[in-house]
């Protein structure tokens, strides 16, 4: 199994870089007994500013081929913490490799978002795309803490 984020734009050194860098550390510290590998990160970007379609075909080419897709999109699913979790075991139990898409900030192109397997959203809000990143590797960390009995989550 692998698991992916593909997201547009470079994220520069600054609270989110480290923010991220610390849960998807933590992530690989508490998923490694569990059977996670670490999480593997892909930024793309669209240097001529040609917008979602440009952006799309950049994402189309780092998606792991075969992969679960999971779009972030306002209109997804919002699951649970524990229902996310599941749905990470369930990828690791059937050794199905899965792509965290993230995209830029007018969001994924239509096209792109149609080939997700699932799609889901941090709320009914809009997050900017670096701080979706933020919130994804806390929640894949807050998983990996589910699914190891840990008191971390404490719904």
């Amino acid at each position: 199994m692998r698991i992916d984020i593909a997201a547009v734009g470079r994220l520069r050194k600054g609270p989110e870089a480290a923010l991220i860098a610390d849960y998807l550390d933590r992530f690989a510290k508490t998923g490694r007994s569990l059977g996670l590998p670490a999480v593997s990160v892909v930024e793309v970007e669209d240097k001529r500013g040609l917008g979602m379609k440009a952006e799309a075909e950049l994402l189309s080419r780092a998606l792991p081929a075969g992969a679960a897709l999971v779009m972030m999109d306002e209109r997804g699913d919002q699951p649970l913490s524990p229902d996310f979790a599941a749905r990470i075991a369930g990828w690791r139990d059937s050794a199905r490799d899965v792509c965290f898409v993230i995209g830029g900030a007018d969001g994924l192109d239509p096209d792109l978002r149609a080939r997700a397997d699932w799609s889901i959203s941090f709320g009914r809000m809009v997050w900017p795309h670096m701080l979706v990143r933020v919130m994804l590797a806390e929640q894949l960390y807050r998983a990996a803490t589910i699914l190891s009995g840990s008191p971390y989550h404490r719904a």
